[in-house]
């Protein structure tokens, strides 16, 4: 057999033993393996470079930890889910309508009324979203209810609909999905078996050239040791559990007096702001006019410090007290937003609605009434007085600026979200350059000549805020799902913002703020962002279905204006564009009796799936522990 060995390994190495032809062959197929290695650790360098934001990310973790990056990895997932949903609303909705319907000053919907027209292009009208962009192809209200439009006959009524329920699936698919894929990547828990002595030994990177690469890697060794030692510390401590117990109820406790304390005063404001409305804004300043904004915007800046004040007696670890800081400030967001909402409706006598659409819908249901009876008396004038039925007279060509229009409920919500989201926009990028860039150079250049250190004490530099950065995130993606339908350019407007905000928090971080006293190991999996960003998505979607299912739209605005349910788009396509056994099919396929046993067996097939992947886990987990036992009982 040793001689069998010693033919094979010569016959291999012929080549290089030998001399001429085969020598030289030996030699490039070595130079030609080195060159495709070579290659692929090249292709995989342009790979990662092709990632977006990828080296500023790496750059971030290496100096703040894998906590402050998780925020900047779930800020470009977000970016990306909202690339689609801007493609989806571009190309299938605003682009044929601009291309391929009738264009601006066609029909009195698409056009600015003659009482507006001559404020309709002053920067603070537009700034406020009226005006010449209140008549665009930005908000619902613009488009034409005719069901096919240009020389390809494309469906817009049917497009807008499906665009507005395909988002809706698209981010609920996409959210479960990434879901289930950081489930599986967290596996079966972190080995921190000789954890330290794996840090020292095989921490270093020897193919590095470039000095900047170097520190960086220096930076991201020393960072992984202060989050080893962190964890290290928090699995040896003692605790007195008594004294534990008794601070996590008293901080417990005072967070929830600040959440009721939260409410009542938004529902207060928003009381006695409807007053001033009644007696007439102008006759109120400044403050009261703005009273509402201001005061939630107040208490969104000032409770999360508070509540950061108030974890500090519960000495939890770093990640679940991130966690816990998460949580109550999302349900301040949330408390904030369900007392604002239920003030209005108090004050408006509503009873069954309870989300913004139905509260503007509800308040102008009865002017729609009015509006319809004017324009019956102004079509009448028109003709002396009175319509002849079988009149040969050619009509009666009025302008569409001077025809009388009624309320446009889904394009005065799509503005309110519009400008929801621009106010966010504009106070994030404010408090960026007051509460961090401002005080960091007040701190570095007046610290030489002040009373006392400012670097160590009042007011220092400050830490990047994870749990406000990640729901303002979050609530600013639910105002995109909530207000997308009524407005096709909020997706756009939330394109740009997450793609500047990516640039300009990151100059931040690096230049204004420090790391955190206690750098912790974020958890491998975004799935607690995940969580909040499911949920978020379903309470924004229940007012686009209720509208879908039960609102009728309005009569004179948008694409679905002339039907009593928006819905009835689909039932027409299936009637005009399919034969009538599809119709039945669908019909059949659409029974209550057959989708809700259906949506029985999903139930179930996912609780048994979800039971059996628990049963894995944990075998993994035995598996696990046993391979470890093994290994030590060797080793000693």
């Amino acid at each position: 057999s040793f001689s069998r060995e010693a033919q094979l390994f010569v016959e291999k190495f012929e080549g290089a033993l030998g001399k001429g032809k085969g020598k030289k062959f030996y030699a490039y197929k070595v130079m030609m393996t080195k060159k495709w290695m070579k290659f692929q650790r090249d292709f995989e360098n342009f790979k990662t470079a092709c990632i977006p934001w990828e080296m500023k990310i790496k750059e971030i973790e290496s100096h703040f930890g894998s906590s402050v990056a998780s925020y900047f990895i779930f800020l470009r997932w977000m970016y990306g889910i909202n690339m689609i949903l801007f493609g989806l609303t571009f190309g299938l909705v605003m682009v044929p309508e601009a291309l391929m319907g009738k264009p601006y000053g066609s029909l009195p919907r698409k056009t600015v009324p003659r009482a507006e027209e001559a404020s309709a292009m002053n920067f603070a009208t537009l700034w406020d979203f009226s005006g010449f962009a209140q008549y665009s192809v930005l908000f619902y209200g613009y488009y034409n209810n005719q069901r096919t439009i240009g020389w390809l006959k494309f469906r817009m009524p049917l497009s807008y609909f499906l665009v507005g329920v395909g988002t809706i699936g698209y981010s609920f698919m996409i959210v479960i999905r990434t879901m289930a894929r950081n489930a599986n990547e967290e596996g079966g828990g972190d080995d921190t078996s000789f954890n330290f002595s794996w840090k020292m030994f095989t921490s270093w990177d020897y193919l590095i050239g470039n000095p900047e690469t170097a520190d960086n890697k220096f930076a991201s060794i020393t960072t992984s040791f202060k989050e080893a030692i962190v964890e290290e510390q928090e699995s040896r401590k003692e605790e007195n559990i008594h004294l534990t117990r008794f601070l996590r109820v008293l901080a417990n406790f005072l967070a929830l007096c600040t959440l009721a304390g939260s409410g009542y005063l938004i529902f207060f404001v928003v009381r006695r702001s409807q007053k001033f409305a009644l007696e007439g804004l102008e006759n109120y300043g400044w403050w009261e006019r703005n009273e509402v904004n201001m005061v939630m915007s107040l208490l969104g800046m000032f409770c999360p410090t508070l509540f950061d004040v108030i974890s500090s007696l519960e000495n939890y670890h770093p990640r679940i007290a991130l966690r816990w800081q998460l949580g109550r400030i999302f349900a301040l967001f949330l408390g904030n937003l369900y007392t604002f909402i239920i003030a209005l409706m108090d004050e408006i006598n509503l009873k069954a609605s309870y989300l913004l659409p139905f509260i503007i819908f509800n308040m102008h249901l009865e002017e729609e009434k009015i509006v319809k009876y004017n324009m019956t008396i102004w079509e009448a004038s028109l003709y002396n007085g009175t319509i002849p039925e079988n009149s040969t007279a050619p009509p009666i060509q009025v302008d569409p600026a001077d025809v009388p229009r009624g309320p446009c409920w889904e394009t005065m919500v799509g503005q309110e979200f519009v400008r929801l989201t621009v106010s966010d926009t504009m106070t994030t990028y404010i408090t960026i350059l007051i509460g961090d860039f401002l005080r960091a150079v007040f701190v570095r250049f007046f610290n030489y000549c002040w009373c006392w250190d400012l670097e160590y004490g009042f007011p220092s530099y400050s830490e990047f805020d994870i749990s406000g950065n990640v729901l303002g995130l979050i609530f600013n993606q639910g105002m995109i799902w909530m207000g997308s339908f009524y407005a096709p350019c909020l997706p756009a407007i939330n394109v740009f913002r997450l793609h500047t905000s990516m640039y300009l928090q990151c100059w931040a971080v690096m230049c204004c703020n420090v790391p955190q006293e206690r750098v912790f190991k974020a958890s491998r999996s975004n799935n607690f962002y995940m969580a909040m960003l499911l949920f978020i998505l379903f309470l924004s979607t229940l007012p686009a279905v209720y509208t879908i299912v039960s609102i009728p739209p309005s009569f004179d605005c948008g694409p679905f204006s002339g039907k009593t349910r928006m819905f009835e788009v689909i039932s027409e396509t299936l009637e005009h564009d399919f034969p009538s056994w599809f119709g039945k099919v669908f019909g059949y396929a659409s029974n209550p009796g057959l989708i809700l046993p259906f949506i029985l067996l999903m139930v179930l097939s996912i609780y048994y799936l979800n039971a059996t992947s628990k049963s894995y886990k944990e075998a993994n987990l035995e598996l696990k522990k046993k391979l470890q036992s093994v290994r030590n009982s060797k080793l000693l």
